[in-house]
């Protein structure tokens, strides 16, 4: 059965993807360590290369944040970003519901300046003019992080006093599933935690579980309009998006 998951694998990781395991180990959370960071660069963007009309975002689970952000701010006006945001789905999604509102996105690929709205950038570092800047910040990329504490804390910078970081994580983003690939995996349920380990006081924490997925009655955007012939990779897989608020410095 071994040999079968390794000829598997090989044949998956071609397309960025893999089949992986229930976690049997006492770890929370592990870390891919790559040789330096060129190699944690060309890595991720060769996958991005390989991913680029595979969409990993789901219209339901974003549905489920633009609701909950009208809740709690006006729905004009708003500044957001997205990070790891490879084709762009998410980012066209929110500037279409938000239709007066400035959302970005970022990817480390220079794939990036082929989608609108969107910025070559990796996600672990800073930008002085994003500081305190942005009214949400969204991720599903977290499992690509090669320091997801840098990556977190950067993210949580950027957005205002008392609004949200929006973070997207899926049971494909396990211990058992942290590869050269996806660095980053952690047991979904230890995340707030974490949180609490790196943040203490400075936030509040909401889940929001779904199950991913594009089949609403009335779909917000058509793929055609991110990337000709792109296709959802994610469809039935269960959804937890981790809400930080931010409620001070």
């Amino acid at each position: 059965m071994k040999k079968i998951n390794i000829l598997i694998n090989k044949f998956l990781n071609k397309f960025g993807y893999k089949i992986s395991k229930s976690n049997n180990t006492d770890d929370l959370i592990k870390i891919f360590k790559y040789k330096d960071y060129e190699e944690y660069k060309k890595t991720q963007i060769h996958y991005n290369k390989n991913k680029i009309k595979y969409i990993f975002s789901d219209e339901n689970t974003l549905s489920g944040i633009y609701e909950y952000i009208i809740k709690k701010l006006p729905k004009e006006n708003l500044k957001g970003i997205c990070h790891g945001s490879r084709n762009g789905f998410e980012i066209h999604f929110f500037n279409k519901v938000f239709s007066k509102s400035e959302i970005i996105g970022t990817d480390i690929s220079n794939n990036a300046t082929n989608f609108k709205n969107s910025l070559v950038h990796d996600f672990h570092e800073s930008k002085e003019e994003w500081i305190s800047h942005f009214d949400f910040v969204y991720s599903n990329s977290l499992d690509q992080s090669y320091d997801p504490k840098k990556a977190v804390k950067t993210w949580f910078d950027q957005i205002k006093i008392n609004r949200y970081l929006f973070i997207e994580l899926t049971d494909q983003h396990t211990v058992q599933t942290s590869s050269k690939m996806d660095p980053f995996g952690i047991e979904t349920y230890f995340f707030p935690y974490l949180l609490v380990e790196w943040f203490g006081s400075k936030i509040s924490i909401e889940i929001i579980k779904n199950i991913k997925s594009n089949k609403m009655r009335e779909r917000k955007v058509d793929m055609g309009e991110v990337i000709d012939g792109a296709s959802f990779v994610a469809e039935g897989l269960t959804s937890y998006v981790f809400i930080v608020k931010k409620l001070n410095d």
